[in-house]
């Protein structure tokens, strides 16, 4: 059955293409999210292009069509119209002590379901809150699932542990020149910059399948700048950053894995390779507070939620002496702008190349904006993300729709990509019990 799907702001907001994702089914859109659209037509958050993106998209239809029978999308998609007049339904009135926008667009829901009884009209919101109360009132809803992976559970990892693997294929790794042919190793389905963990009788080797050469390559622990890896994974993790050939590293894991430290060590470690390192986080504002709401300068005021990365580097520089000549190299790169600390909105729009570009607390950023970011990469650039997809402190973002995810998930085949997942934490025995039981 043909449906008709009235879309909430917050899914234009998050992808102003959305109308063109629901095959042949129609797109209504209520007058209420027309208004508030218009108050985020500026800025240079990604939220205000998607509003400038979705009014310029809306000015190209016929006016009078797109108010009464509907503007066709396209081959094999279905209308678009405005909803410009409908009732406050006295059941969302009488449920509800204030009116506000939300409630309006839940009346215009029950509206159309009142005009057209026969038709399925399903209501999409970001908001799982909207999305309840729009339940209560027996309107189907659904969250905007284009851009979700199916299931979180089945996300690829980028690592294997393979056990009761033949002892010939380890010491065969452990043999010069130290690599196998892919196609010898009995192993399935295995990804490009794959991780293995091969063990058997006692013997075990670390492994990675190298897609140029198509062989599986043993790997030993490699420092970078200082920093030691301690398992396995950030074995892993320092390869893939540290391999000229991967372009693109996303980096998994919770609190005290290692994923910021380990991408600015290896930064460092490669840093001639790059004319510079950037290393930038989203700002996300707390207890649902804008920025404008803490004392002090624009500096004051990002001072708290860069001081993570400054923590990071504080550890890197930590390990040698202040006389030490890599203790003064940090100092002297951030001096001359090789090392750049930066909120991630006060580096859109420029210029990446020859980067070495890290994105810390990855989980916040949408889809969109991760690929605004990767598109924007330029000759010879490496884009690390890093983050928890299970510490979202965005209010329309969950494990299933971070950007982090998607990007893992979209990738995972490409031969420029890495990924790796980060169990263990290295923080402190303390931390990592917290982590676990808390």
């Amino acid at each position: 059955m043909k449906k008709t799907f009235v879309l909430d702001t917050n899914v234009i907001l998050h992808d102003s293409g959305s109308i063109f994702n629901f095959d042949e089914n129609d797109i209504v859109i209520p007058i209420t999210v027309l208004e508030e659209i218009d108050a985020f037509k500026k800025g240079a958050d990604l939220k205000n292009y998607h509003a400038r993106e979705f009014i310029r998209l809306l000015d190209s239809f016929p006016s009078d069509k797109l108010v009464n029978s509907g503007v066709s999308l396209g081959k094999g998609l279905g209308k678009i119209s405005i909803l410009t007049t409908f009732p406050d339904d006295a059941r969302v009135k009488d449920a509800f002590v204030e009116q506000k926008p939300d409630h309006r667009i839940i009346s215009a829901a029950l509206y159309l379901q009142s005009k057209s009884p026969k038709s399925q009209v399903v209501f999409v919101s970001k908001d799982v809150n909207l999305r309840l109360k729009a339940k209560s009132f027996s309107i189907n809803s659904q969250d905007y699932y284009t851009d979700k992976i199916e299931d979180v559970e089945k996300l690829y990892r980028g690592k294997r542990l393979v056990e009761d693997v033949s002892p010939d294929l380890i010491n065969r790794l452990y043999t010069d020149p130290f690599e196998i042919p892919i196609a010898d190793t009995g192993l399935k389905e295995v990804m490009p910059n794959e991780y293995f963990i091969l063990r058997t009788n006692g013997k075990s080797a670390l492994a990675y399948y190298n897609p140029q050469t198509k062989m599986l390559e043993r790997l030993e622990s490699s420092p970078a700048f200082g920093i030691k890896p301690r398992n396995a994974e950030q074995i892993f993790a320092l390869h893939a950053l540290m391999n000229p050939n991967v372009a693109l590293v996303t980096l998994r894991g919770k609190a005290g894995t290692g994923k910021t430290l380990l991408a600015l060590a290896a930064a460092l470690e490669v840093r001639q390779e790059y004319r510079q390192i950037l290393l930038a986080r989203p700002v996300v504002a707390l207890s649902n507070k804008d920025l404008g709401f803490l004392p002090g300068d624009v500096e004051s005021k990002l001072a708290p939620y860069m001081q993570p990365l400054y923590d990071n580097l504080g550890v890197i520089r930590n390990q040698f002496n202040e006389n030490d000549k890599k203790y003064q190299l940090i100092q002297e790169m951030q001096d001359n702008g090789k090392l750049e600390i930066s909120p991630l909105a006060y580096i859109r729009g420029r210029s990446l190349n020859h980067i070495f570009f890290i994105i810390d607390e990855a989980q916040n950023l949408t889809p969109h904006e991760i690929k605004t970011i990767i598109t924007r990469a330029g000759e010879k650039t490496k884009i690390v993300f890093a983050g928890d997809i299970y510490q979202i402190d965005t209010p329309y973002l969950d494990s299933r729709s971070t950007g982090l995810s998607y990007v893992i998930d979209r990738m995972k085949q490409q031969p420029l990509h890495a990924h790796v997942t980060l169990e263990k934490g290295e923080r402190s025995e303390l931390a990592e019990l917290a982590s676990d039981l808390l």
